[in-house]
Formats: structure tokens, sequence, C-alpha cells
């Protein structure tokens, strides 16, 4: 038999470890993402930083940073790093050993390639505080690591080592793939294994999760080998790179400005990022409440339902105020839209805005609380959860209807647990004529007294409710503590007491009708015509009787 209260631990528990997992993984994508595309960011070539107040740009060979430098008093930095990129690219291609060597050109230290002039070094070319010569010096070695290792890249045995490399990265992401896939296949079976004792939504939501953070995961893993497989080729490595500043540069460039700041679709994205984070936050400190505060104050389902909720959208809302201000919103440049928003809630969502008004009532006045069992129109259940905008109830068929907050409050509802689960059931019963009242009265006591759910106080009552067409009816007035279960204490009540009735021979009698027929004259009209062809009939009968 299914220990319910055990399968709902068991389940909280595994919903808390998802939610960890959830984060973790969150976690790992972000730092994934800033791995690849931060640093991806930093070794564009054409890409041109800010560093206080001078512009600088990326010197590269085959799309790989060597060092940065500054405008001078006549070209822009990237102008400048177009000039020596060019003249390096022709550098690698040329095959022959570089010679990078340092000259004094007017006395200012200056890098030539091959005997062909690259680049002079200003004062605001330097770093740390180092002198001019000093950081050519520094440069000059790079330039020629660099040169020597884009030309050995060119080289045949090379090539067919990093397409080896490629070919056996491509199968270890085929075979990632495939164990992800698997990975997720028995999480998916063990989410399911578990009792859904009134978690349906909480069961959906989490598949919907564990399949986008699949998708999620395979995206940055075939990302990380496609990108690192990229980078093994000179030539694919440009491609990549170009690509990849293509896709930065319209993720980085502002869409839109409010006063002096600007903002992109990546920090837009970032600031949706952190207020699902703290939405999920959110729900896991209420998670913790409820189970670990709540639970051993020893509060009902109810109230730990509703604490948790306003502590919820409080934390939300808090979050959400405190993330923009720091983000650089101005909250009262926002009164213009939610102006706006009040012309469409009095327009087209009067309803919406209804239902969430009637939820804060729900949750502060406790009408009805998350465990109580009400009837609402033709249906009985318990009350799940009470969101914002609806409310849940299950059945006792164990189907879930949702309902708008707002039904709760403008139509009648049967709450038989509000404040006090006892309740009274009654039981009609019919009698044959002819039985002895008292002996029916004992019983019907006799019968309810053993059965565990009937409460001993108040004690049950059997009325004589008068004369029936067939039957001496009665009504049988008991109490219990568990209306949820009314039906099937009905149902025990009814076996027990024809159980008791049989034991001391009292009918039930079966609908009886009784139906009188009266007889009289009725005059019945004939025309002169038949009158005179039924007497020629009998006269014919009478003179042959044979």
């Amino acid at each position: 038999m299914l220990n319910f209260p055990r399968a709902k631990l068991q389940l909280s528990r595994f919903l808390s470890r998802f939610r960890s997992i959830q984060i973790g993984i969150l976690v790992l994508l972000s730092i994934l993402f800033s791995a690849i595309f931060v640093p991806a960011q930093g070794t564009l070539a054409q890409g041109t930083l800010a560093q206080g107040t001078l512009d600088r740009a990326a010197v590269t060979v085959d799309s790989r940073k060597i060092f940065q430098i500054t405008s001078s008093t006549q070209l822009k930095a990237s102008e400048r790093t177009d000039w020596i990129n060019t003249q390096l690219q022709a550098a690698v291609e040329s095959k022959q050993l570089p010679q990078v060597k340092l000259e004094l050109r007017n006395e200012v230290p200056t890098i030539t390639v091959n005997d062909r002039y690259l680049l002079t070094v200003t004062q605001n070319d330097t770093i740390n505080s180092q002198t001019p010569t000093e950081q050519a010096t520094i440069w000059i070695n790079q330039l020629q690591a660099a040169i020597v290792q884009a030309q050995q890249e060119r080289r045949p045995e090379v090539i067919r080592q990093m397409v080896v490399l490629a070919v056996g990265l491509m199968f270890i992401a085929i075979a990632l793939h495939w164990v992800l896939g698997q990975i997720w296949k028995q999480i998916t079976r063990r989410v399911h294994r578990l009792p859904a004792t009134g978690t349906e939504g909480e069961l959906q939501s989490i598949n919907v999760s564990l399949k986008l953070m699949l998708f999620l995961v395979r995206v940055a893993m075939w990302t990380s080998a496609l990108l690192y497989i990229t980078n093994l080729f000179p030539l694919t490595r440009q491609w990549s790179y170009d690509f990849t500043a293509s896709l930065i540069s319209s993720l980085t460039n502002p869409i839109f400005s409010r006063g002096p700041m600007s903002y992109s679709i990546t920090s837009l994205g970032i600031l949706l990022g952190f207020l699902v984070g703290i939405i999920v936050l959110s729900g896991v400190v209420t998670n913790i409440l409820r189970t670990r505060i709540l639970q051993v104050m020893g509060m009902s389902r109810g109230a730990e339902a509703s604490i948790s909720i306003l502590v919820k959208y409080a934390l939300i809302a808090i979050g959400s105020i405190v993330l923009l201000q720091v983000w650089g919103l101005d909250l009262s440049s926002l009164t213009i839209l939610a102006s706006a928003l009040g012309i469409g809630i009095g327009f087209g969502f009067q309803n919406i805005a209804k239902d969430f008004g009637s939820g804060l009532i729900l949750l502060f006045e406790r009408p009805i609380q998350v465990g109580d069992f009400v009837q609402v129109n033709d249906y009985k259940g318990t009350v799940e959860q009470i969101n914002a905008r609806s409310t849940v109830i299950r059945t006792l068929d164990r189907i879930s209807i949702i309902l708008p907050n707002s039904h709760f409050l403008d139509n009648e509802v049967i709450n038989w647990s509000h404040f006090n689960p006892i309740s009274r059931l009654h039981l009609p019963i019919g009698v044959a004529y002819g039985s002895d009242v008292n002996l029916v009265r004992s019983a019907l006591i006799e019968a309810v007294q053993t059965h565990p759910e009937v409460l001993s106080s108040p004690p049950s009552q059997v009325l004589f409710k008068g004369f029936g067409d067939s039957a001496l009816d009665f009504e049988l007035l008991v109490w219990i503590t568990t209306p949820e279960r009314q039906l099937l204490i009905k149902s025990d009540l009814y076996f027990m007491i024809e159980a008791v009735f049989q034991q001391y021979q009292i009918e039930i009698p079966f609908p009886q009708q009784d139906v009188n027929f009266r007889s009289g004259s009725v005059p019945i009209q004939l025309s002169p015509k038949l009158e005179q062809a039924i007497l020629d009939f009998t006269n014919s009968i009478d003179r042959n009787p044979n």
C-alpha cells in the first residue's frame, strides 16, 4: 500500500535536490559562456577597446592577439593595426624565417620584420610604466614566436595531426551527446517513478526543465567543441573569429540608451538572467522556510502555504527593485510604462487584475486554505495550491480543477474544513410499515458505534422524518473529522446498517403503488343505419342458431 506522507517527503527531497542541480547547471553555463565569449572578445583583431582615455586595438597573427597599441597623432588604433596585421600576415606566408629587429629612428624605437617597417613604439603604447625601448623588446620576442608558430601550423604533418585531433574531438562530442541523453533519460524515469501525490504540475515543470537544460548543455558542448576545432587551423580560425566578432558586435552594441546608460542585448540578457535567478532563489528560500522552519513550528498546511507565498512574492519584488536600481534603471522613469499598463488593465486585463486581487484577499482573509476540503458547483475536492491568479483543487477522482481566484469570492463555496474540520453526515433510511420504530433507532445507533471514524461526541442521532408512500422515513446523523472521506464513510455505514437490519429482521420495503379502476355506464350514440345492421345480424343468428 502506498504511503502518501512518505511519498510526499521523497518527492519534496527530490525537488530540493533538483532545484540545487538547476542552480549549479546555470552557474556552470554562465562560467562556460564567459570562458568562450569573453576571451574571444578580447582576442578579436579589429575590435576597438577603451582603456582609460586611450583607444586601443589588438595586433594579431592568424587572429591570435599578441598585444595592443594605441592611436597615434595621425592614425587611429584600428588603422594602425590594419597595416601591422597585413604585414605580419605577409611575413607568415613568406615561409622564410622571420627577422624581427629593433631600430632607433629619430631616437624612437621602431620594430621591423624582414627589414620592412612594422611599428613605431610610443610612450602611449607602453604598459606598466615601461620605457618604449623596453616595451619594444618584449613585443619583438612575442612577434618572433607568433610568426614561427603560425608558419609551423601550415606544415603538412602538423595539419594532418590537427585533422586527426579534430576527428577525435568530433567522436568524443558525439559520445558525450549520447551519454548526456542517457543520463537525462535516467533522471526523467526516476521522476516518473516518484508517486504523484498532488504534484502533477511540479512534475510537468520538472520534465520541461530537464529537456531545456539538456538542450542548453548540448548546445554549450557542441559550441565549445566546434570553436576549439576551428581554432586548430589558421583558415578556419579566421572564419571563427570573424563570426564571433560579428556575433559579439551585435550582442554588445547598444540598442537603446536611457540617460547616461546604454543597454545592449547582452546586458538585457544578463539582467533577465539575474531576474530569473531571483525568482529561483526566492523559491529555494521559501521552500527551506516551509520545510525547515514552518513545519517544525507545527503550523497548519494552509498557514504554511500562505506565509510561503507572501514571503516568495516579497522577496521577488524587493530583489527586482534592488536589481533594477543597481543596474542603473531609474524606477521613476517607468511611470509611463505603468500608466500604459494601467490603461491596458482597464481595457483588456480586468479579469486578470481581478483574479490577482482576489488571490491577495484569499491569502490574507483565508476563507479557503491549502488542505481544505471544499465543494465548488458539483465538484468536491481538496485545495492543493493558491497561486497569484488561480487555485488548484484536487477532486476525489484525483482530477485537478483550476479555477480563477475571483470564482471563490463571487460564487457560493462550501468549505467543509473552515476553521473546524468536524462536519455532520446525513443518511436517509426507509423501513417497512409495521416495523418497531424504537428497534430501528437502536439498530441504527448500534450500527454506527463500531465505525472508527464516527465521533462519539457529539453523539449520533436518529430522526423520524415521517410517513412515506411506501416506508417509514428515518434520517441518521453522524459526526466525522475527515470530510474528504465522507463518501467512503457513508458506504461503510450503509454496509453496517444493512447487516444490523438483517440481524434484527428489519425490512427495507420496495416502492409500492396501487392502481384502482371504476366501472360505470358510458352512453354511446350509434347511427340509424348501424343500429339496423346490428338488429338484422342478431335476427339472422336467432333464426339460424346452427
